[in-house]
């Protein structure tokens, strides 16, 4: 599977960004998770995830914030993030399992990343 990040960018405290990731492979092959980031000097942290089913799980510093979406016929995943803070500012990947040629195991895919910076 292929991912391609898309609508990051630079925005005051309070304001919006709209991050899309669309996959490009055999949809029978991979499965799409969600949201990563990183800020400098900082670990790789989970942002939001979501099912197949549309189950979701946040992490506690966006819940309220943040809303994880996807579209299974686009085999894309959105996430809306309103009331952005400074600590927000880092570079977002998107992420997927994909299935190994044997189809015994999965492994992560990464997306190129977009950069979020949020000036106050």
């Amino acid at each position: 599977v292929q991912l391609q990040a898309s609508g990051g960018g630079l925005v005051q405290a309070g304001g919006s960004l709209r991050l899309s990731c669309a996959a490009a492979g055999n949809r029978f092959s991979f499965r799409l998770k969600g949201w990563y980031r990183q800020a400098p000097g900082k670990q790789c942290e989970l942002v939001a995830t979501i099912t197949s089913g549309g189950s979701t799980n946040y992490a506690d510093s966006v819940k309220g914030r943040f809303t994880i979406s996807r579209d299974n016929a686009k085999n894309t995943v959105i996430l809306q993030m309103d009331s952005l803070k400074p600590e927000d500012t880092a570079v977002y990947y998107c992420k997927a399992d994909q299935l190994t040629p044997s189809g015994s195991s999965w492994y992560d895919v990464w997306g190129q990343g977009t950069q979020v910076t949020v000036s106050s």
